[in-house]
């Protein structure tokens, strides 16, 4: 199978390309980093240009919920490692088991908190 790879592609003085950090995704997955990276950059880059007050995009990404969204990738990827270690009758106390699935959890709880709508 051939390996496709979205253009390079300059967002208000931004370049974004198709491959940056998408090498193990495949499919229509590998489209998905390289577009809502550009979006969020789009927003950064109205900032910048004094476009877009910067409380308004702020809110805007508390409001929408952005962090969560960003959160629930790792919920479910530390969930993935436990799921993967339970189905190969790995040791519920294994340390370096737990490790990764707790790193993984834990930077779902500092992206939480670092954009809380509460804020």
């Amino acid at each position: 199978m051939q390996e496709q790879h979205l253009p390079d592609r300059v967002l208000t003085g931004t370049v974004v390309t198709g491959t940056t950090g998408t090498d193990a995704l495949t499919g229509e997955l590998a489209h998905l980093i390289p577009a809502a990276r550009a979006a969020l950059l789009l927003l950064a880059d109205a900032i910048r240009r004094g476009g877009a007050d910067q409380a308004d995009i702020v809110q805007a990404v508390k409001d929408g919920g952005l962090s969560d969204a960003y959160a629930d990738i790792f919920d479910a990827a530390s969930a993935a490692v436990w799921d993967a270690h339970a189905r190969n009758g790995g040791d519920p106390y294994d340390f370096d088991a737990r490790l990764e699935r707790d790193n993984l959890s834990d930077i779902a709880g500092a992206l939480r908190d670092a954009i809380s709508p509460h804020v």
